[in-house]
């Protein structure tokens, strides 16, 4: 090794040492027995590269989210609390058109580290775990971006640059050494001031063990990067093994770092969200948790999923009996969990009835949002400076304004699109490279992935005139690459069967209105099926039975009959649990994204026209008279979209006042 990486790596360790208050040479005396200590752990979780204020795609400010924000509330806890540290819980190096920049556009060197990482390191952090989405972009740029040398068959071994903090992940294991691919564990050495039985304050050790564990279902979303090269081990496996482990070191308080959220369901290893499993490991003294974009402890909220679960308290934050936080997505929030500390005996305990946690959200109780921390953007100007020119980059035209307001009502402006030129990709592909298959009817799949989930400004709204790549990545969000399966008829209303769980049942006798979107699934999993088929929807018969008038070109589709469908890996690998879809019945696995595929389609097109490129209303609502309203929720003051997409059964019932107002469908008509 060379004297100057030496020196670099040397620099990069004592800075780490700096930032996360490790101090290996310190050798401070043991408080007194019966001193007390407030220990507040902060944390950030599924930033997803959102570093700034900023939406990419519209080219403006956008006060709901951005790290920067998040910067400011961790600066206030730091002055509020004599004790902290901050975590990272995953999810953090993905999800924007910057990420996509650093990844994609002009790939991250090595001695280089990238901006989400840089805006961490400027406020400084104790340790993180890995998230789901961190493996989006494969191992050798996972290994660049984080300066983890990975023992991996096919990962070169290479010394990057990386966050100045440690990570660690215990449950995914390199098959070529069959060991975690990332520390599992670490103890973070954290000089504290203590109280005294006397009232005098001293300072002493604290020994922190974190222990970092990730949802296994990567194997599946990621199978791509990830088959062949490393396996996953359930979550409460690895606490089981590492928790020990940790105490056995000498750590004083144990924290899990689990990318995953709360399920009671019966435990088996590949649950997603394990953490009220994982809770009953002995040994751990809090959890930090993600992955489920949602908020815990969540007091005084009825509509809290967490309001009613077992041994659950959603007031004070524990999860059977263990103090545990989830803070918001994208930077909307910070979590913290105040450990009431008392030594006795030698050791530290958790004082629970002296303990909560809390979610601090950047959004101010009178509706404005705290500042950004000023030196966020400008560690990072020049990275920001990158992708708006890459975003800006045009492609071609549309002549009608593209939105996804009313997607899930039926609009099929931000799915034909992509459709067309997934089928257009696939169909070229099979007649040069795999004619085996090339008589086969090729149909295929896409999802509104903005559908108002982050908020009133989470829709896709594009203008008629020029279209930029933001405009593509706008449309297609996620940075999947293209997958093409051989499945049959039976399988294929399956498919749609599961996608058609987005809608709640509708009782026409109710008189009441009745809610027809289920807020708890995730757009991105209503799949809209085009290409020569059509079909209906009965949201008045239960989940898997809803799905009839199966046509392709006019004919039934019979069970039997075969068909190529296009998706993407996440979808054709087992993402979404869609009957059938594991893998196996994969015939194309693209190296190519299907955001790429569909900014070269429309390159190709060059102008875009709702007549050729919007108007395949594939499915349909099955008609419907109904007792009472049939309601969902969009953006406030949008019926000229509806009006626009072909949809005269939409009216605005009322303005809900957050941009937003709840409409009624009328399923007769």
């Amino acid at each position: 090794m060379s004297t100057r990486r030496l020196i670099a790596i040397l620099s990069a360790v004592l800075l780490a040492s700096c930032q996360t208050g490790l101090q290996p040479n310190s050798h401070l005396p043991a408080p007194p027995s019966g001193s007390k200590a407030e220990l507040v752990v902060l944390e950030t979780t599924d930033l997803h590269s959102n570093v700034l204020s900023y939406d990419y795609f519209k080219l403006a400010e956008d006060k709901t989210l951005g790290f920067e924000r998040v910067a400011t509330l961790i600066r206030q806890a730091r002055k509020e609390f004599t004790n902290t540290v901050l975590f990272d819980d995953g999810d953090t190096i993905q999800g924007t058109a910057l990420a996509d920049y650093q990844a994609t556009v002009k790939p991250l060197a090595c001695d280089q580290e990238l901006a989400m990482y840089k805006a961490m390191d400027a406020i400084g952090y104790d340790g993180g775990t890995i998230g789901n989405h961190e493996f989006n972009y494969g191992l050798d740029f996972l290994s660049r971006a984080t300066g983890q040398t990975m023992h991996i068959e096919g990962i070169a071994e290479q010394h990057c640059q990386g966050p100045h903090y440690p990570l660690v992940l215990a449950n995914v294991i390199s098959l070529k050494t069959h060991e975690p691919i990332f520390a599992p564990t670490r103890i973070i050495d954290k000089t504290v001031r203590v109280t005294a039985p006397d009232g005098s304050t001293h300072e002493t050790n604290l020994r922190i063990g974190i222990i970092g564990l990730t949802p296994t279902g990567i194997m599946n979303w990621d199978r791509t990067h990830l088959a062949g090269k490393v396996a996953v081990n359930g979550m409460v496996e690895a606490a089981q093994q590492y928790v020990p482990k940790l105490r056995a070191a000498g750590a004083d308080i144990v924290v899990v770092i689990s990318h995953a959220g709360i399920d009671i369901l019966p435990y088996s290893e590949r649950m997603e969200n394990a953490n009220w499993h994982v809770a009953k490991v002995p040994g751990i003294d809090a959890i930090l948790m993600g992955h489920s974009h949602e908020v815990f402890p969540d007091p005084g909220n009825a509509k809290s999923r967490y309001a009613h679960v077992p041994e659950v308290d959603n007031e004070r934050g524990f999860i059977r009996g263990v103090p545990a936080v989830m803070g918001n997505f994208w930077g909307k929030s910070l979590g913290l969990v105040n450990l009431a500390l008392s030594y006795d005996q030698g050791h530290w305990q958790v004082d629970r009835e002296h303990t909560h946690s809390e979610v601090r959200s950047i959004k101010n109780a009178d509706g404005s949002f705290v500042a950004a921390d000023p030196a966020i953007a400008q560690v990072i100007a020049a990275e920001q400076e990158a992708t708006l020119a890459y975003v800006k980059h045009p492609i071609g035209e549309t002549d009608f304004r593209i939105t996804s307001y009313f997607a899930l009502v039926g609009d099929v402006a931000t799915t034909q699109i992509i459709n067309m030129a997934q089928r257009d990709y696939v169909e070229r592909y099979l007649k040069t490279n795999l004619p085996q298959y090339a008589s086969l009817p090729v149909l295929s799949t896409a999802s509104a992935f903005k559908t108002g989930f982050g908020g009133a400004n989470d829709y896709t709204d594009i203008p008629p005139g020029p279209l930029a790549i933001r405009n593509a990545a706008d449309l297609y969000f996620y940075p999947n690459t293209l997958a093409a399966v051989k499945i049959n008829g039976a399988e294929l209303k399956a498919w749609l069967e599961r996608s058609a769980g987005v809608f709640n049942r509708i009782d026409p006798a109710k008189t009441d209105a009745q809610p027809l979107i289920n807020s708890k699934y995730p757009s991105y999993n209503f799949d809209v099926l085009q290409g020569g088929v059509s079909y209906q929807i009965d949201v008045s018969q239960p989940t898997g039975q809803r799905i009839s008038q199966l046509n392709y070109q006019g004919s039934a589709i019979t069970p039997e009959r075969d068909f190529i469908v296009v998706t993407n890996s996440y979808r054709a690998s087992g993402g979404g649990t869609f009957p059938g879809l594991d893998g196996s019945k994969t015939i194309l696995a693209a190296p190519d994204t299907n955001r790429d595929i569909l900014i070269a389609y429309i390159r190709a097109r060059q102008q875009l026209r709702r007549a050729d490129v919007a108007s395949d209303q594939s499915w349909h609502f099955a008609k419907i008279k109904t007792a009472g309203p049939v309601t969902f929720v969009s953006a406030s003051n949008e019926l000229e979209a509806a009006r626009a997409a072909g949809l005269k059964n939409i009216t605005q019932l009322k303005d809900d006042g957050d941009g937003k107002a709840t409409y009624a469908l009328d399923l007769s008509r």
